[in-house]
C-alpha cells in the first residue's frame, strides 16, 4: 500500500513569532524554519505502518518555495521512500493545497494519506477535511492511534467528550494528533541516504490548479500585553476586586 504524506514547511516551535512592522504577516526572513511538528507525527506513522508491513512506500510531497524540499529531504532522512515539490511562490490557503492534493492523490493512487491536524503558523485546521470532501474519501481526523486491518483503517479519535474509534474503508484521510506517537530523530546514515533519495518538482498549472488566494489577510497583529496581577490579603478583598473592578461578579 502507498501512503502520501503531505508536510508543511512552517516558523520552528521554538521560534517566537514576530509580526512584520507593516502588519501584513509573520516575518520569515533569517528565521529558523522546521517541519510541522504535526506532519512530523503523520510521517512517523507511515514509518511504523510500513515496519508492520502494512504500508509499502511512503510519498512526502510538500507545496510551496523551493526551500520546501528541505523539508522534503528531513522526511526523506526519517525514512519516506521519495518526495514531491509541488513548487510556487504564491502563498497557499488550505482550499488551494487541497486542491493540490487531490491532484496528486489521483495521479499516485495512494491508499492512505496521513497529515498534520493542523500547521502551527495559521492553525486553520482544514486542509485534511477539504481534501477528503473533493476526493469524496472517508476521513478520521485527530487520530490518537492508526490500525490498518487489510482494507479497513481502524482510526481512534480525540474529541470533546473523549476517544471515540471509527472504521474507514480505504482509501482514506487520517489526520494526526499529538498523542498518536512520537517522532524519531533521523540518524547520520540515514540524512546521508536521503540526498540521494529522488524528489519531483511539479508546478500548479502541471496538476491543473491554480492556488490563487481566495482570502485576503487585511492586518496581522500582536495580541495586546496583559497587565500586570496584584496579590490580594484575603477572600474578602478578591471578591470585593471581582465584584468592583473586574465587574465579572
Amino acid at each position: 500500500m502507498k501512503v502520501l504524506v503531505p508536510v508543511k514547511r512552517v516558523v520552528d516551535y521554538n521560534v517566537k513569532v514576530r509580526v512584520r512592522a507593516d502588519g501584513t504577516g509573520v516575518e520569515t526572513a533569517g528565521v529558523k524554519m522546521s517541519m510541522n511538528p504535526f506532519d512530523e507525527i503523520a510521517v512517523e506513522e507511515a514509518i511504523r505502518l510500513r515496519e508492520k508491513g502494512a504500508v509499502s512506500e511512503i510519498v512526502a510531497v510538500s507545496l510551496g518555495v523551493a526551500a520546501c524540499s528541505e523539508t522534503i529531504r528531513t522526511a526523506l532522512a526519517m525514512g519516506a521512500d521519495r518526495g514531491i515539490l509541488v513548487e510556487t511562490d504564491v502563498e497557499l490557503q488550505p482550499l488551494a493545497v487541497a486542491k493540490l492534493l487531490r491532484a496528486l492523490a489521483e495521479r499516485e493512487q495512494p491508499r492512505l494519506i496521513i497529515l498534520g491536524k493542523q500547521a502551527i503558523d495559521d492553525d486553520m485546521n482544514a486542509t485534511g477535511q477539504m481534501l477528503a470532501a473533493l476526493l469524496g474519501w472517508p476521513q478520521g481526523t485527530f487520530a490518537s492511534r492508526l490500525t490498518i486491518e487489510g482494507d479497513t483503517a481502524i482510526v481512534t479519535r480525540e474529541v470533546d467528550g473523549g476517544l471515540e474509534t471509527v472504521a474507514l474503508t480505504l482509501p482514506a484521510i487520517v489526520t494526526t494528533d499529538l498523542r498518536l506517537n512520537e517522532p524519531r530523530y533521523a540518524s547520520l546514515p540515514n540524512i546521508m541516504k536521503a540526498r540521494k533519495k529522488p524528489i519531483e518538482t511539479v508546478k500548479p498549472a502541471e496538476l491543473g490548479i491554480d492556488p490563487a488566494p481566495r482570502l485576503k489577510v487585511v492586518k496581522v497583529s500582536e495580541p495586546p500585553k496583559r497587565k500586570a496581577g496584584a496579590k490580594v490579603g484575603s477572600v474578602a478583598e478578591l471578591v470585593a476586586k471581582l465584584r468592583t473592578e473586574a465587574k465579572v461578579i
